[in-house]
C-alpha cells in the first residue's frame, strides 16, 4: 500500500492533467450561435407530365438556434440545430395540388418536416457577396429519415441579417412515397423534387 503522501501527489498530478486537457479543449474550439427568424421559408418545385408546380411553406412559426462549433486546425464545422416545418402549411397555389401533396406526404399521420443540421465544410465569411459552401443534413419526412449533402449560399446584408439559402434535389421515393397521380394516371407527378429553403438569422451575442 502506498504511503499517504505519494498517493496525495499522484491524485494532485492527475487532477492537474485533467484541468490542462479541459483548458486546451476549450481553447481548441470556438462556438457561434445563430438565431433563426420567423420570416424564414421553404419551397418545393416539381413537375408533372403536363406542367410544373411550386409549393411553399411561406413562414416559420418558431425561433430556433443553430450552433456552430469550429475546431482550430480543422476547416470542417460541426453544426447542431433543428427546424420543424408544418407539412399542413404547404401551399401550392392550387387547391387540388395542395391537397394532393399534403395527402402524399401523410400530413395527418406525420405533421412535421424535420431538418437536422449536422456539419458544414467551412465557416462562411459573412459578407454581402454570397459565398458557396456545402453541408450535411438529415431530413425526416413521412416517418423516414435520409441524410443528404446540401449546397448553401450564405451572405450577410447591411442590417447584419444572415441569409442561408439551401438547395437539394430529393425524390418522393427517397421517403418511400408514391408520386401523386390524377385521372387514372393521365396526370403523373415526376419523382424528383427540388427543395430550397431560405433561413434568415442573426448572430446571438
Amino acid at each position: 500500500m502506498l504511503p499517504q503522501k505519494p498517493l496525495f501527489i499522484c491524485m494532485l498530478l492527475l487532477l492537474s492533467v485533467q484541468y490542462l486537457v479541459m483548458g486546451q479543449s476549450k481553447q481548441l474550439t470556438e462556438t457561434t450561435k445563430w438565431v433563426i427568424s420567423q420570416n424564414s421559408n421553404l419551397c418545393v418545385n416539381g413537375s408533372t407530365n403536363i406542367n410544373k408546380f411550386a409549393c411553399e411553406i411561406p413562414g416559420y412559426d418558431k425561433t430556433d438556434t443553430l450552433v456552430f462549433t469550429k475546431v482550430k486546425g480543422n476547416n470542417e464545422i460541426n453544426l447542431s440545430g433543428n427546424i420543424y416545418l408544418n407539412v399542413q402549411s404547404f401551399d401550392c397555389h392550387n387547391i387540388i395540388m395542395t391537397n394532393d401533396l399534403r395527402k402524399t406526404l401523410n400530413a395527418k399521420q406525420y405533421p412535421k418536416l424535420h431538418i437536422r443540421f449536422l456539419s458544414l465544410n467551412s465557416f462562411p465569411a459573412l459578407t454581402e457577396k454570397p459565398q458557396m459552401i456545402t453541408g450535411v443534413v438529415d431530413i425526416e419526412l413521412a416517418g423516414v429519415t435520409k441524410r443528404f449533402e446540401v449546397n448553401y449560399q450564405v451572405s450577410q446584408d447591411s442590417q447584419k441579417q444572415i441569409h442561408l439559402l439551401g438547395y437539394r434535389d430529393v425524390n418522393f421515393t427517397d421517403f418511400n412515397l408514391v408520386p401523386p397521380r390524377k385521372f387514372g394516371g393521365m396526370i403523373r407527378t415526376d419523382d424528383k423534387l427540388s427543395v430550397a429553403f431560405h433561413l434568415r438569422m442573426k448572430i446571438l451575442d
